[in-house]
């Protein structure tokens, strides 16, 4: 099964993503993983992906698209996959159409995770990451507990340039124009399935699982 998630920053791509790859036995493709891992190598794409990150702007497309082709290809993809974080154009859409068909595959389904900008705002302001071992805490609703320590490691905890909240509504305007457009596109092609984001992480994958099936 061959998956794409949808859905604004802070609507819990990355969770569910984690869960249907445990579910169903999916290779999970996070662009942002794959940026933050070049970002912290300083690779010369790192660099120059992290100006257009902090910015709250979108990667080039021909930096992307070559990318996540380059990981589709991969062996492990061949028994299923869920893409996070791509596409996020309509250009990009077209683009993993055309890759998709040069591999053999076929995307069964996208999944659109609802959420509105206001729950967005609260969730990713409030989020917290460990600068040692990267995992995340929320000031709200999963604190540490020692007030910027890391629970796992004792490592220090720090809030993403990304995260703050004027970036975060530059985040969602940029969203709104470049993403939306792809429920559209989904939508005439039968492919999409809208989960209402605001309810409990459990409730969110149920629905989505009987979305798939």
């Amino acid at each position: 099964m061959n998956l794409v998630l949808l859905g604004p920053p802070g609507a819990g791509k990355g969770t569910q993503a984690s869960r249907l790859e445990e579910s169903y036995e999916l290779i999970h493709i996070s662009t942002g993983d794959i940026f933050r891992k070049a970002i912290k190598e300083e690779t010369p794409l790192g660099k120059e992906a992290k100006g257009y990150m902090d910015e709250g702007r979108l990667v080039p497309d021909e930096v992307t698209i070559g990318m996540v082709r380059e990981r589709l290809a991969q062996e492990d993809c061949q028994n299923g996959f869920v893409l996070d974080g791509f596409p996020r154009t309509v250009k990009q859409a077209d683009a993993l159409m055309e890759i998709l068909e040069d591999l053999d595959f076929k995307l069964d389904g996208v999944i659109n995770i609802d959420v509105s900008d206001k729950e967005l705002i609260e969730r990713l302001s409030g989020r917290r990451i460990c600068k040692s071992c990267g995992a995340t805490f929320h000031v709200k609703f999963n604190a540490s507990q020692e007030e910027g320590v890391c629970d796992e490691c004792g490592g220090d905890l720090y809030q993403r340039d990304d995260d703050t909240p004027e970036t975060i509504k530059e985040r969602l305007s940029v969203y709104s124009k470049q993403t939306e457009p792809l429920i559209d596109y989904y939508k005439q092609r039968n492919l999409l399935k809208t989960i209402d984001g605001e309810q409990g992480l459990d409730e969110v994958f149920n629905e989505i699982k009987s979305a798939l099936e």
